[in-house]
């Protein structure tokens, strides 16, 4: 678990940066009733050779973030670009030292009783020191949950809507209260979807094999970026496709990827162990390349991060006139 917040943390809020202790919404907030809002998740990770804290493919998220906005038709107003330098601006402000999980919400804020939406929209950045989501240190016991992932025409997966969230709580706090380490959800048609928080991988036959996007799962930025570096850097075929529940039993390796859990293997399923119950060669490997990979250690893959202690950066411009850099 992650320890409370700090008050004094600075974070974006109502146009500005202030402290977290003043960021505030009301009690009759739409999105607080009716699970009207999404949300997004970014890492930065620290690497201490070089005293650099680097954001991970924050573009792509951003870009994803206001995609799954507009299914809500919530309606955000900076560009990409400028929720970058926002971004940015919040981790030189708070001196991070470490890894950094960042929070970008966007809400439905009308205060008022009624399900049906309006116009009244509002969005806040959050970035705060993060450890590891799972200790999977020495690999995972996962349970297949009873509770069903939710269906695209009921509520998108892919969205990362807040109300959604319910049905990954549910799942997750019955893992842990039946003495799993985190839950593995079925889609309606009994074939796996994703953990709880995650998406998932399996090992089998010398394949890297993962659910489509059309099987209710999140289009994982990381998830992508797993299997780039599987094909490129291992040489390892990636299929998508649907994966039995029983499959689980039989694969050779399986692991959960995401933004907050990275790379997190799994060496039990519902009291069985995978293969002999230990950490698989393949999930090493891509282990260490994405932890690689994340803090500047790979050229190749520089691309994908926005390193945040240099020069200022060339929509710092922007930022003046979007949060006022008299604030916080």
């Amino acid at each position: 678990m992650q320890a409370d917040a700090d008050p004094n943390l600075v974070v974006y809020f109502d146009g500005k940066l202030m402290p977290l202790h003043e960021a505030r919404v009301g009690i009759l907030t739409h999105a607080l009733h009716y699970g009207t809002g999404v949300f997004e998740g970014i890492r930065a990770h620290w690497d201490e050779a070089q005293q650099q804290l680097f954001l991970m493919r924050p573009h792509e998220h951003y870009e994803r973030w206001k995609q799954n906005c507009g299914i809500l038709r919530i309606e955000v107003p900076a560009s990409p670009e400028e929720l970058c330098a926002i971004t940015v601006e919040l981790m030189r402000r708070n001196v991070f030292r470490g890894n950094v999980y960042v929070r970008p919400l966007a809400y439905k804020s009308a205060e008022r009783i009624g399900v049906s939406t309006d116009d009244q929209d509002s969005f806040a950045i959050v970035a705060l020191p993060f450890g590891d989501y799972l200790h999977a240190d020495k690999g995972l016991h996962a349970g297949v949950s009873s509770w069903r992932r939710i269906e695209d025409n009921a509520i998108p997966a892919r969205a990362k809507i807040c109300g959604a969230y319910v049905n990954s709580a549910l799942a997750s706090d019955d893992a842990r209260r039946s003495g799993f380490d985190e839950a593995i959800l079925l889609n309606e048609s009994g074939q796996v979807a994703e953990g709880a928080t995650c998406n998932i991988f399996m090992v089998r036959k010398g394949k890297l094999i993962t659910p489509p996007v059309h099987e209710n799962v999140l289009e994982g930025i990381t998830r992508d970026a797993v299997m780039e570096l599987a094909r490129r850097e291992l040489g390892i075929e990636v299929v998508e496709r649907p994966i039995d529940r029983s499959e689980l039993y039989v694969c050779d390796e399986l692991f959960f990827t995401g933004t907050a859990v990275g790379i997190a293997p799994i060496v039990r399923v519902d009291h069985r162990p995978v293969k002999d119950g230990t950490i698989g060669a393949v999930t090493r490997g891509i282990q260490q390349m994405y932890f690689d990979a994340t803090r500047g250690h790979l050229q190749a893959y520089r691309n994908w991060l926005t390193p945040v202690y240099q020069s200022r950066m060339k929509h710092d411009q922007d930022l003046v006139s979007l949060v006022g850099m008299n604030a916080g």
